[in-house]
């Protein structure tokens, strides 16, 4: 997605992931009065004082991961919501969820990258803690981090979709209509079967 290099689209991507997690968390910050919800390892004692879209652009500053690195670490995040239902995202946990998405697709996908005492940094946590996310991230998306072509450009269109809905102005590659769909608060899961690129939706 040759687009992903122009700043002003990168800043735009950032800006619209930030608000989908933040509905996200939102969300299932509700949800989880009335459904239970494992603690893991992801979650803070209390909710991260910095905003998303401000720690998403801290990291976007500081780790100088290429720009397809955004679009893997969303795939990966939705994948883990689809392989772990009983820990949704939320305000607790999203932040560490964030920096270790980031930081496992900048290793799959960069030749060169900052190791994990650079992104706990960056992250605001610890090596140690870093390392942890790390392992518990893997197990929990059962060390599926391959992302193919097909399944990167889908998640690529998604994106591209929403935020011509959201933001009209802007001037991306795919400009095809939404048939008239709305946002909805929950991550657009996509099935990686190569025999069918149907799209579905499941709630986080």
């Amino acid at each position: 997605m040759a687009e992903l290099e122009n700043p002003k689209l990168m800043t735009n991507l950032i800006t619209f992931l930030s608000s989908l997690l933040q509905r996200v968390s939102e969300s299932n910050d509700i949800n989880c009065q009335f459904q239970p919800q494992k603690i893991s390892v992801f979650h803070g004692l209390t909710r991260p004082t910095i905003s998303i879209q401000s720690y998403l652009e801290r990291i976007l500053k500081y780790a100088n991961c290429s720009p397809s690195c955004y679009i893997v670490a969303y795939v990966y995040l939705d994948r883990f919501a689809q392989r772990q239902p009983s820990l949704p995202i939320n305000s607790f946990n999203v932040h560490r969820l964030l920096i270790t998405s980031v930081l496992l697709a900048a290793k799959f996908m960069d030749d060169m990258y900052y190791n994990n005492a650079f992104y706990a940094k960056v992250g605001g946590i610890s090596t140690i803690e870093m390392n942890f996310l790390e392992v518990d991230f893997l197990f929990g998306l059962g060390f599926h981090l391959n992302v193919t072509p097909t399944t990167f450009q889908t998640y690529c269109s998604y994106l591209q979709r929403e935020m011509l809905i959201l933001q009209p102005p802007l001037n991306l590659a795919d400009s095809s209509p939404n048939s008239g769909k709305s946002l909805k608060l929950q991550y657009m899961c996509f099935s990686e079967e190569e025999s069918s690129l149907q799209k579905h939706q499941l709630a986080v």
